[in-house]
């Protein structure tokens, strides 16, 4: 009878922590669950930065609903802003509402609504932002021919119409100086060819406002074709720098012995721009011809912004060459931290189970130096990279590192799937500090782990 007892008693306690684990991993914050019903549009407001600064969306049904139930400018451009720079749909239908029903709505509140129907693409929204153009209301325009622009190219059926549209509003409507830059670069998101003679001549004319110019160029680019190609290579030999340097950066998405060749030529401008823009057409190109000019300019130029792309465009180029070379550079401490920060990037981007071992040691070497940023940067490297040697350094941080290493170590565990380091996360799941204690609940969630 007595071991009857223990027995049920056993069973009985482990039902009952079964059920307190089992709640514990569905409960949501109510104190944040209160603040979205009940929140002033400041509580909301700090709630909606730290849910930015942890990357959270676990919120994001319980936001949808106080959007379709509130009319507060602030709580709304907020809520349209964090949805937005996420490019998270589900605010569609509201933001709509607000552009149709303006007149009930903040300016500020119609504004948001019209950036996030843009950043998410809603290619729906396209007949209400025409609307609101229609309506010739000035204090709009600039925010939705961009939107429309974003929004046409999600729907191949609509983006010849709607540059047609552009087009015209540009060319018969007035739109005033101010807005014509947006018209331009609205023509060039909806990637309709339709739009390319439009673009091509504003690009080439030498008479045109060079801001006008600069932006056509852009578009062209993004709309492609070799009419646009060839008004882009006319513009590269401009004697303004700013055209030129703004041709240079839209070779990028073209190929071709005469786009190989101007690009080249850039890295000889003495516009530090038009160099940049030479690096960024290598990058997004792939130009292995480039990676010559591309090691010159990582080591020898005189502005740290080329250098930065000359790096990047290495890392993109990838080759053996353009690997010694940035290996080169991470590894030579009297280098500058930006060129080895950007050069570990890009190596831990491209191979980064051959170099996870060479960055902890000059981690540590620079913790052990006292060189504060260049030891953030490193690890904040580390903390974003992916390798099947990783459980040994997160081990170390969950289990030894301070605030910002332990915080940084459970992104390794979650990027690299170390369920092995299931006892670690636990620990730091019940930290004093809320932040990281709820990162790490986060983290556990992800990965299975039962708290």
């Amino acid at each position: 009878m007595k071991n009857s007892f223990c027995v049920f008693f056993l069973a009985f306690c482990i039902n009952i922590a079964c059920i307190s684990a089992s709640l514990c991993a569905q409960e949501i914050e109510p104190a944040r669950l209160n603040t979205i019903k009940y929140g002033t549009e400041t509580e909301i407001a700090v709630l909606i930065q730290s849910l930015k600064a942890e990357g959270a969306d676990y919120l994001d049904n319980e936001l949808i609903a106080l959007v379709e139930n509130t009319r507060n400018t602030k709580i709304l451009s907020g809520l349209f802003a964090f949805f937005g720079d996420r490019e998270k749909s589900g605010l569609e239908d509201r933001a709509i509402r607000a552009i149709t029903e303006r007149d009930d709505e903040a300016n500020e509140t119609v504004i948001a609504a019209v950036d996030y129907l843009g950043k998410v693409k809603a290619a729906a929204a396209a007949p209400a932002l025409m609307e609101l153009l229609d309506s010739q209301e000035r204090r709009f325009m600039n925010n939705t021919f961009r939107a429309l622009g974003r929004a046409a190219g999600a729907d191949e059926a609509g983006v010849d119409e709607t540059a047609e549209y552009l087009i015209d509003y540009y060319t018969n409507r007035d739109p005033g100086d101010d807005n014509r830059r947006d018209i331009i670069i609205a023509i060039g998101a909806t990637g309709s060819a339709k739009g390319v003679p439009f673009l091509a001549e504003i690009a080439g004319n030498n008479d045109e406002r060079i801001a006008l110019r600069i932006a056509a160029l852009d578009s062209l680019s993004k709309a492609g074709g070799s009419e646009g190609l060839e008004a882009i290579l006319s513009c590269v030999t401009s004697g303004d720098p700013n055209v030129r340097s703004s041709a240079v950066a839209a070779l990028g998405p073209y190929s071709g012995e005469a786009v190989d060749s101007a690009i080249l030529e850039a890295f000889r401008d003495s516009y530090y721009r038009t160099r940049i823009a030479a690096a960024q057409a290598s990058r997004e190109r792939r130009l292995t011809a480039a990676v010559p000019y591309l090691k010159f300019r990582a080591e020898r130029d005189d502005v740290p912004n080329v250098k930065d792309e000359s790096i990047r465009a290495l890392g993109a180029i990838a080759n053996d060459e353009a690997m010694e070379t940035m290996n080169a550079l991470f590894t030579e401490r009297k280098n500058s931290d930006r060129v080895r920060l950007v050069s570990a990037e890009m190596l831990m981007k491209n191979d980064p189970s051959q170099y996870l071992s060479r960055l902890i040691v000059e981690l540590d070497e620079a913790k052990q130096k006292n060189q504060t940023p260049l030891y953030n940067g490193f690890l904040k490297i580390i903390g974003e990279s992916k390798a099947e040697s990783m459980e040994t350094i997160t081990r170390r941080f969950l289990q030894n590192g301070g605030m910002l290493e332990k915080s940084y170590g459970l992104d390794m565990a979650s990027n690299n799937n170390l369920i092995s380091l299931s006892e670690e996360i636990k620990t730091l799941a019940g930290d004093k500090n809320e932040s990281l204690a709820r990162k790490a609940r986060r983290t556990a969630e992800k990965l299975g782990i039962e708290l």
